[in-house]
């Protein structure tokens, strides 16, 4: 009886050695999770404090500078041109023209092509059709699909802008005219221009 009192006592001793061994395993894990979230926390803080220490430097910059000399600084939207490039393409060798490529060309006082912020109309016109017939397409580019559209090549710098007129120009025999809006985001000025396009 004594020996199974002691079997008993001893295992209700390894029980609760268990127990307090789970017990501190929890607390340690505790602990290092928040170990975790504080280095996180105070990584997110020095962010916050880089961001505004930034900031404010930014506001001391522009504070120092006169409004109408940063304005005049930026880019000066003049004109907006359509290049020679602009016209109807078969593209797929299908031998039917079904893309309508236009190649666009911001300017400044300078007569420097510029990447200028802004949002554009397109039309396609068939003049010489009468009434509603004339308009044949149109389509709206935002600022942010435009910013995606510039083009570069050695020769030339311009956005290209590109449409599907498949369903739309049933033959190109005769000359068609693309007009195009600009409006400049910078300024709110609206820039209105217009091509022929030939066969």
């Amino acid at each position: 009886m004594k020996t199974i009192n002691i079997i008993l006592a001893a295992g209700i001793l390894v029980i609760a050695a268990g127990c307090e061994n789970d017990g501190r395993s929890a607390l340690v894990e505790q602990i290092d999770a928040l170990k975790l979230e504080q280095i996180e926390l105070v990584r997110q803080v020095e962010q916050q404090q880089a961001e505004e220490k930034r900031l404010i430097e930014q506001i001391k910059v522009l504070s120092g500078l006169d409004a109408e000399d940063r304005f005049e600084n930026l880019y000066n939207l003049q004109k907006v041109e359509i290049t020679g490039y602009t016209n109807l393409y078969d593209k797929n060798k299908d031998g039917k023209k079904e893309k309508l490529i236009v190649y666009l060309q911001p300017i400044d006082k300078e007569g420097d092509v510029v990447k200028a912020t802004g949002a554009v109309e397109v039309q396609l016109w068939d003049l010489n059709k009468a009434g509603e017939k004339a308009l044949l397409c149109q389509w709206q580019v935002t600022p942010a699909e435009l910013k995606k559209l510039w083009f570069a090549t050695i020769v030339t710098i311009n956005y290209r802008l590109t449409f599907d007129v498949s369903d739309k120009v049933d033959s190109f025999a005769e000359p068609l005219t693309v007009k195009v809006t600009f409006t400049d985001y910078l300024t709110g000025r609206v820039f209105k221009e217009q091509k022929v396009i030939k066969p």
